[in-house]
C-alpha cells in the first residue's frame, strides 16, 4: 500500500517539478540573451555606433572575426566545443569572456564530439556582413549603424535558433519567398527567446505546428512556412524595406 501511495505522488509530482525545470530554463536562456545583448551594445558604443560583424559560414571560418567565431556542426568539428571560438570573439571582450551566454540550456543535442556551445544567433540584417552584403534580401535595408534603424523595439538582434539547421551566427531567410532555410528555436513550450535593439527581450510561442521542430541531432532541409503566420511575425521584425 506504501508503495502504491508513493508511485501514485511520484506520478503527480514529476509533471510539476519538469514544468519549474522548463521554466527556470527559460528564465536562464533570456538572462543569457539579456547579457549578450548587453555586449553588443557595449561594443557598439565603444566603436562610433558601427554594429558587431555578422559574417556568415566562410567568411568564419577564413577570419575568426565576427561576433561569434564558431561554426557548428552534426559531426566532430573543433567549432562544436571550443570555447575560445566564443571568448575571443568580437564580442567576448564586452561579455567579459563569458561563453554560457550564447547557450541555451534546453538546447542539449549533444554532437558526436560533446555538448554544443552555442545555441544564439544574429539577424542576418543587423551588423556587416561582409562578403554577404545584399546576396540574400538585397531589397532589403541591411542595419551597420543602430542609428539606422526605424523602430529599435522592432527589429530583432539576436534569438535562439533550431539546432538542425544551426551553423554560423547568420541567422537568415529569404523574406520575400515564405521558407524556412534557418529555423527559430522553439526551446521554450513552443516559444522562442529574442533580443531587440533597444535592449528588451522577448518571448514568442509559435502558432503554427510546423514551425515547432524537434531537434533530431543532423542537418534539416528547407521547408514552406504554411501558413505564413509565423514567417510575417518575424519577417516584419527582421528588417524594413528599402525605400
Amino acid at each position: 500500500m506504501v508503495i502504491a501511495i508513493i508511485g501514485i505522488l511520484a506520478a503527480l509530482l514529476l509533471p510539476v517539478l519538469a514544468k519549474s525545470k522548463a521554466k527556470a530554463e527559460a528564465v536562464t536562456c533570456s538572462n543569457n540573451l539579456q547579457q549578450l545583448s548587453l555586449a553588443w551594445i557595449l561594443y557598439t558604443e565603444d566603436n562610433g555606433d558601427l554594429l558587431v560583424n555578422n559574417h556568415g559560414v566562410p567568411e568564419t571560418l577564413a577570419l575568426r572575426q565576427t561576433w561569434a567565431n564558431n561554426v557548428e556542426d552534426w559531426q566532430s568539428s573543433d567549432d562544436n566545443t571550443n570555447l575560445v571560438y566564443l571568448t575571443d570573439s568580437k564580442l567576448g571582450p564586452y561579455a567579459n569572456r563569458s561563453a554560457r551566454i550564447y547557450k541555451c540550456p534546453s538546447d542539449r543535442e549533444p554532437a558526436p564530439n560533446g555538448p554544443r556551445i552555442r545555441s544564439m544567433s544574429m539577424n542576418a540584417m543587423v551588423g556587416n556582413p561582409g562578403e554577404l552584403t545584399n546576396r540574400f534580401n538585397p531589397l532589403y535595408r541591411q542595419f551597420y549603424k543602430t542609428a539606422e534603424v526605424p523602430s529599435p523595439s522592432g527589429i530583432f538582434v539576436f534569438l535562439d535558433e533550431q539546432a538542425d539547421t544551426l551553423n554560423d551566427g547568420f541567422f537568415v531567410n529569404r523574406l520575400d519567398d515564405y521558407v524556412w532555410g534557418n529555423v527559430p528555436g522553439s526551446y521554450h513550450n513552443g516559444a522562442v527567446s529574442l533580443s531587440f535593439v533597444d535592449g528588451h527581450r522577448e518571448s514568442h510561442r509559435w502558432v503554427v505546428p510546423d514551425t515547432v521542430r524537434t531537434v533530431r541531432g543532423t542537418k534539416i532541409d528547407s521547408f514552406p512556412a504554411t501558413p505564413h503566420t509565423d514567417f510575417d511575425w518575424l519577417k516584419l521584425r527582421t528588417s524594413v524595406k528599402k525605400s
